[in-house]
């Protein structure tokens, strides 16, 4: 939409104070912010709302429009509730630079404009969209008139007699043709992903061919055309989580050329597909930025209830009831440490914040997802739960969430990356998002904390004290397990004492002589004898509930 529409629409409540010969310029995009530097959430094209919370003095309005400019922002509007009027030095800035200026009167929330621009976007967009994708189905003569992914397959089987079907690089069915038989099952898909991923990782050029039991798979990667032209000059691990791959039952390995390019045209038709789920998700990438922004700027819950309010519609179409909401925060690190993580592990939650059992390329369309550096934020909406559940029991579950996609990440990560998420309960008001925000994050660092090249941690793992023990530094954890254990395995070496058993089954059974004693099979002065020298050795009292701790956590850590 152009900035001219905005005027012309009353309800929005906008007046021009200056820029009337820039009012063609696109809208793309609409951002609330108070910051004094917004750049590093802004990709250009927007129109920034603001209240002017910012605003010091008369010396601030300068910089603040010179940012926005340098970001390529379509345009600025200014709330009147906060000054009463839009202040003439911001009037001036906006004028020495070029960038359009409004005045929002104070009668008109700014929920109302974002959703209105969002509306407006979404629409333009999608028929853009549809534009590109007839140009393309007219450009490729292979091609089908229209459907998606699947008619593109169904080609494949009714003209070729190839059985072939689109997943995820986490190995989620994306597409298949009807043709094609029964579905792929979920196991199958996973190690089709592997495979994929793990060639990906070493450089070889597709396809790549896959023997499972007594079939042969010939893996050739869909990659997005948008700006991914020069694939060659891009650091694969830029896209390996993120490109799709189909998946052909045949051994492409003595296919003439003639075929081999049909296939990578139906991979570029596939690719239109991409493009349009990656367009369609700026909108809701957008509204995640914007939430999280508010949330970690400390905004009044009432200014993020209204954002949520704008982005609920967007995510659950349809949704009757207030959703309650989830966040997920994960960090992909790679072992060098020379590629800004934020944006893959952005792309890796959009594809594995969905059902493994849910077909197709819209599921995927129900998350709103914001980096920003090495982290993604997943701002994930859930049906309101019934009045007598609270809702902690509802939504993701970390465990769960990675169980069928840790294979096919893995192989991706290959032996220099990691990928680290952390879940919060739900939350079912704005009040609630600060906070499940930190959960979510201290999650991720409990699951940094364990070994393996894909872990996660839910809020349900976050009441145990034994979770700290992991984040306490390697020399102090021997030097601690040192002080108070190694008297007592040097004493078991020379004696066959067993102390270090009898210490942790005194310890499990919470100091009781009786239950203990039972458990080893010994007479209780006997275990006394065995306390008594524990203590001797140490110099520590096993009746004092300190020493039992300082005893529980070495055991724990050794």
């Amino acid at each position: 939409m152009r900035l001219r529409a905005l005027l012309d629409t009353d309800a929005l409540g906008l007046r021009l104070l200056g820029g009337e010969d820039e009012l063609d310029r696109t809208v793309r995009g609409v951002m609330t912010t108070d910051l004094r530097d917004p750049s590093r959430y802004l990709s250009g094209g927007e129109l920034v709302l603001t209240g002017l919370a910012w605003r010091r003095d008369a010396a601030d309005a300068e910089p603040f429009v010179r940012i926005l400019v340098q970001a390529g922002v379509a345009a600025l509007a200014a709330g009147e509730a906060e000054l009463g009027a839009v202040p003439d030095d911001l009037v001036v800035a906006c004028a020495r630079h070029r960038l359009p200026l409004f005045a929002v009167h104070e009668s008109v929330a700014f929920a109302t404009i974002t959703e209105h621009v969002v509306r407006q976007v979404s629409g333009e967009r999608a028929g853009d969209l549809a534009a590109v994708v007839e140009r393309h189905r007219r450009m490729m003569t292979s091609g089908p008139a229209g459907g998606g992914p699947d008619v593109v397959l169904d080609l494949l089987g009714s003209d070729l007699d190839l059985r072939a079907w689109v997943l995820s690089p986490a190995g989620r069915l994306i597409a298949g043709s009807k043709t094609a038989g029964p579905a792929l099952q979920a196991d199958v898909c996973a190690k089709l992903a592997a495979e994929h991923l793990a060639a990906v990782r070493t450089g070889r050029r597709g396809p790549h061919r896959v023997l499972l039991g007594s079939t042969t798979y010939s893996l050739f990667p869909v990659r997005s055309s948008g700006g991914r032209s020069a694939q060659g000059s891009r650091d694969v691990r830029e896209t390996v989580l993120s490109d799709w791959l189909l998946a052909v039952e045949a051994d492409a390995g003595d296919w003439p050329e003639e075929r081999l390019d049909l296939l990578q045209g139906v991979t570029q038709l596939i690719s239109v597909e991409r493009d349009r789920r990656d367009a369609a998700r700026t909108v809701r990438r957008r509204l995640a930025q914007e939430v999280l922004e508010l949330v970690q700027t400390g905004a009044a819950p009432a200014e993020i209830a209204a954002r949520l309010r704008v982005a609920a519609p967007v995510l659950l179409p349809g949704l009757g009831a207030a959703p309650h909401w989830q966040l997920v925060v994960a960090r992909v690190e790679w072992q060098d440490g020379d590629l800004e993580g934020g944006p893959v592990a952005q792309s890796l939650l959009e594809e594995i914040l969905v059902d493994p059992l849910a077909t197709g390329p819209e599921p995927s369309d129900r998350i709103a997802v914001a980096h920003t550096d090495d982290e993604a934020i997943a701002l994930v909406p859930l049906p309101a739960v019934s009045s007598e559940h609270d809702g902690s029991e509802a939504g993701i579950i970390a465990d769960l969430l990675l169980e069928s996609v840790r294979a096919p990440l893995s192989a991706g990560l290959d032996d220099d990356g990691r990928v680290t998420l952390g879940v919060s309960a739900s939350v079912h008001s704005a009040e609630g998002l600060r906070g499940a925000l930190e959960e979510a994050r201290h999650a991720r660092r409990v699951a940094a904390a364990r070994p393996g090249r894909v872990c996660a941690a839910g809020h349900q793992e976050l009441a145990s004290h034994v979770l700290l023990l992991p984040f306490v530094p390697d020399d102090v954890r021997r030097a601690f397990t040192a002080r108070l254990l190694d008297p007592l395995r040097d004493y078991d070496r020379r004696h066959r004492a067993e102390l270090i058993p009898t210490l942790e089954a005194f310890l499990d059974c919470d100091g009781s002589w009786t239950r203990c004693a039972t458990r080893l099979h010994l007479h209780v002065n006997t275990l006394r004898y065995r306390v008594g020298r524990i203590e001797q050795l140490t110099s520590r009292d096993l009746s004092r509930l300190e020493d039992k701790l300082d005893f529980f956590l070495a055991l724990r850590m050794s």
